[in-house]
């Protein structure tokens, strides 16, 4: 029986996470549980799955989750310093790191320094600290599964093979606005950004592959998971959805992984492996897709993809500039204070004007966070 601990148990990855676990009780288990603030749905998922403990970060909802929880034996907590504080226990053999955004570094870095494998959905932490998060977890002899449906691929392309790899394919759906020109994105709105064709993600995440941005952080993620060269990461926009993505070998051979789009068979992986488990899924229908094609993104529309390769280029500090200057900008599209185009606009400000660091400690991580967000 593996025991799982969810950091952000109520966003999509979690929740369709623990449908992987409600399927497979006699394999998987929930130690802890943790929220930011959905404070009803994690009451519920605690009365469904007993974890020891759970956390929510939000210390204004945490009368609200204990009220609901004393009856039960059931610890309860509150804030981002207890959620990292619970990745100590003994009792987690592995952490599900799906918390969005840059917030969720603290915690998985807690939890490799206690030597929990970690089953990675927040790709932030690797583009913000890839470099000290990697040492990390080979100091403390801790895998790092992927989650994301394309670094998995990637994953189990290079199962049993992890050499003589000449590139990396990483693939993308091209998100609502693909072929879309400038003039055409000047005018499109949250509902349209939040209509993603293939794939039910969070509203950040969505976001992000509309702009383009996520597939730009996955680049990051993918440099430092598989130590690999960003300039050796080639992005090919695929509508279909089906390839996940490839890795191309020395002699000229391709692997690739194909499947459904849902994030259910990348998540059951990382709990189960190294072992494949059965899954409820439905298999992938030929018949429906006669044809695969692929195509380069338009980066000189969205721009937000060459700014990641600009950032992890000139390295340092500068994918920490740029994650937490788009977080805000994309915060601020939610909130109607900028338009789709302006994102990227905004980014690359904060990239030209935020201090850079060559060499950046953990603390100087965390600092430049806070200050791109004061910018």
């Amino acid at each position: 029986m593996k025991r799982i601990a969810i950091l952000g148990s109520t966003g999509s990855i979690g929740t369709q996470a623990l449908n992987v676990i409600r399927r497979h009780r006699d394999l998987f288990s929930v130690e802890v549980l943790c929220a930011g603030s959905n404070a009803d749905l994690l009451i519920q998922q605690a009365l469904e799955f007993d974890p020891n403990a759970v956390a929510i970060a939000n210390p204004d909802k945490y009368q609200q989750v204990q009220d609901a929880l004393a009856p039960h034996d059931i610890k309860v907590f509150a804030g981002m310093d207890s959620i990292a504080d619970l990745m100590e226990m003994d009792t987690i053999d592995l952490v599900l790191a799906s918390i969005v955004g840059f917030a969720g570094l603290r915690p998985t870095l807690r939890a490799i320094e206690h030597h929990k494998a970690i089953a990675l959905a927040n790709k932030e932490t690797m583009v913000v600290a890839g470099k000290i998060v990697t040492e990390a977890a080979t100091r403390n002899r801790v895998p790092i599964l992927p989650v994301d449906s394309e670094h998995s691929a990637i994953f189990q392309s290079l199962v049993g093979e992890m050499g003589n790899v000449d590139k990396i394919l990483l693939t993308a759906s091209g998100g609502p606005f693909r072929g879309y020109t400038r003039q055409q994105l000047e005018h499109v709105t949250l509902a349209d950004a939040l209509h993603h064709p293939n794939w039910s993600m969070g509203r950040k995440v969505t976001i992000d592959s509309a702009s383009l941005m996520n597939k730009g952080l996955e680049v990051i993620e993918a440099r430092w998971l598989f130590n690999i060269p960003a300039e050796r990461i080639q992005v090919l926009v695929h509508p279909q959805s089906v390839v996940h993505s490839m890795v191309q070998y020395i002699d000229g051979s391709i692997k690739a992984q194909l499947g459904i789009p849902t994030m259910e068979t990348p998540i059951q992986y990382a709990f189960s492996f190294p072992e494949r488990i059965e899954s409820h899924l439905p298999r992938l229908d030929w018949h429906r897709y006669p044809q695969l094609t692929f195509e380069e993104p338009d980066t000189r529309t969205f721009r937000c993809l060459q700014l990641a390769y600009d950032a992890i280029a000139r390295g340092g500090n500068m994918p920490c500039i740029m994650n937490a200057a788009n977080e805000v900008a994309v915060q601020r599209f939610i909130e109607g204070k900028i338009t789709f185009l302006q994102i990227a606009d905004f980014v690359e400000e904060q990239m030209q004007r935020a201090h850079f660091i060559a060499n950046p400690t953990l603390d100087d991580l965390f600092a430049t966070d806070d200050a791109v967000r004061a910018l």
